[in-house]
């Protein structure tokens, strides 16, 4: 169930991105759900209550915070008001979207957790760890590439999407990204890991549930508490990760010329002007 929190999450979440995504929340959740459980119909009767209560919410609540904080950066984009302050104050707000999510569908998921069959519990399981052996095979092709061109790679990357919010970046701005995008960790172990540490407690979970009289506030715990399982040397890597790259673009902000900072704004307004169609 916790990766299901995930799941609406991202697509609450990203969906703001895309009118056609948004617009059509309901269905597309169903779609991706078939891959992980076959809910039955009562299940499906409950779940689709439960989903629009959490659109609703969605729309009447969070797009609100997505707006002021949209906002906000648009001003201090406009402003050339991006300190290191102001940057790591906007990833952490970020964090907390994803933060306020957990804490409103788990009391719900957790609830009708205790409605799943036993084989029904074994087939979410299974889709897990088939997407852990997924992301497994990727971590082996990583491994299997030098560190050049591992390097390579994640320079690439970051450019791109640079390039996609502000253009071409010039020489200069290049030797940044390229400066600061070595120091960044790879965490891809670290993230499977926690995966299967957290699956692994979700699994003990569910075999004690029919002796468990807490069973319900254990796993909507373990839902709202991803840090619980989150080994110390990813906590901290995950922290470095950041800091990098808050420093990075705050690098990046100091050298951006008119054009850039105009194309930066434009991109943000096409955001805000989606999440106020979406409010409407």
């Amino acid at each position: 169930m916790k990766k299901l929190i995930v799941l609406v999450g991202v697509l609450l979440i990203t969906a703001c991105s895309s009118k056609f995504a948004y617009k059509n929340l309901d269905w597309l959740v169903y779609w991706y759900i078939d891959d992980y459980i076959e809910l039955n119909d009562a299940q499906e009767a409950t779940f689709d209550k439960y989903l629009k209560e959490w659109l609703r919410w969605h729309k009447e609540q969070e797009l609100t915070q997505y707006h002021s904080q949209l906002t906000a950066l648009r001003e201090d984009v406009q402003s050339d008001n991006l300190s290191y302050e102001v940057i790591e104050q906007h990833v952490i707000r970020v964090g907390t979207h994803w933060d306020r999510l957990r804490i409103e569908l788990a009391p719900q998921l957790a609830d009708m957790a205790v409605t799943l069959t036993d084989e029904q519990v074994i087939m979410l399981f299974a889709a897990f760890e088939k997407e852990n052996q997924e992301e497994e095979e990727e971590l082996n092709e990583y491994a299997g590439r030098t560190a050049k061109e591992n390097k390579e790679r994640r320079i690439e990357r970051l450019v791109e999407s640079i390039e996609s919010r502000v253009g071409d970046l010039s020489a200069e701005q290049l030797d940044i990204v390229e400066s600061y995008g070595v120091q960044l960790q790879a965490t891809g172990q670290f993230w499977i890991d926690y995966r299967r540490n957290s699956q692994q407690a979700a699994r003990k979970l569910f075999a004690s549930r029919a002796t468990n009289p807490n069973f319900v506030e254990d796993l909507r715990n373990l839902m709202v508490q991803p840090d619980n399982y989150r080994d110390p040397q990813y906590k901290q890597a995950r922290e470095e990760n950041r800091h990098v790259w808050v420093t990075m673009v705050v690098k990046l902000a100091d050298t951006l010329t008119v054009k850039q900072r105009n194309e930066l704004i434009e991109n943000i307004d096409d955001v805000i002007e989606d999440v106020e169609d979406y409010m409407s």
